[in-house]
């Protein structure tokens, strides 16, 4: 016999008593394939669905934001989120529903009520939109600039009920931060 030949066989030889011993990944019966390392956590699903959201990629956030209900429950920050991100997607009925079902709850922040101060403003509800807008406002103690842009948008629109479908078309949905929306008028 040759040395290659040789060398080839011990080789050979060593890894079949390495996998019949359960060394190489085998596991213990020989039948079955090695299970996964289960010794890493998985990231929080709200903290996942935020990144999204922040990318503006808010199909993946919602699946992100499900995920997270089912690990914690439909809480305030699931409700939020979901109805943020439909507003995202342009989904108004069903951000409405969301972000109502949020601010419902008495943990509500006061970004969750203006979003839904957005969303009746694009849904042409101006008049609850101002109601909401000032609880709003009212929560922020009047910290933040879009909230308070939003509320005089909402309050115009609701002082001049009678303008056309043109001067409609002047405003476009602008995003500010990870869970913020605003109105803007477009030059």
């Amino acid at each position: 016999m040759t040395i290659a030949k040789a060398g080839l066989t011990l080789l050979t030889a060593t890894a079949l008593a390495a996998c019949t011993a359960g060394g190489l990944g085998a596991s213990r019966d020989g039948m079955t394939a090695p299970g996964l390392d289960t010794g890493e956590r998985a990231e929080d699903g709200l903290v996942v669905a935020q990144r999204l959201m922040d990318a503006g990629e808010y199909e993946l956030a919602l699946k992100a934001y499900n995920r997270a209900a089912l690990a914690n429950g439909l809480t305030v920050d699931v409700l939020a989120g979901m109805g943020t991100a439909n507003l995202g997607l342009g989904r108004l009925g069903q951000a409405e529903t969301l972000l109502r079902r949020a601010v419902a709850t008495d943990q509500a922040i006061p970004e969750v009520w203006n979003n839904l101060g957005v969303v009746l403003i694009e849904r042409g509800k101006t008049a609850e939109a101002v109601q909401i807008l000032r609880t709003a406002y009212a929560l922020d103690n009047g910290e933040s600039d879009s909230i308070r842009d939003n509320l005089r948008l909402a309050l115009a629109k609701s002082e001049n009920t009678a303008y056309d479908a043109e001067e409609e078309q002047d405003y476009k949905l602008v995003r500010r931060g990870s869970s913020d929306y605003l109105i803007r008028q477009i030059p």
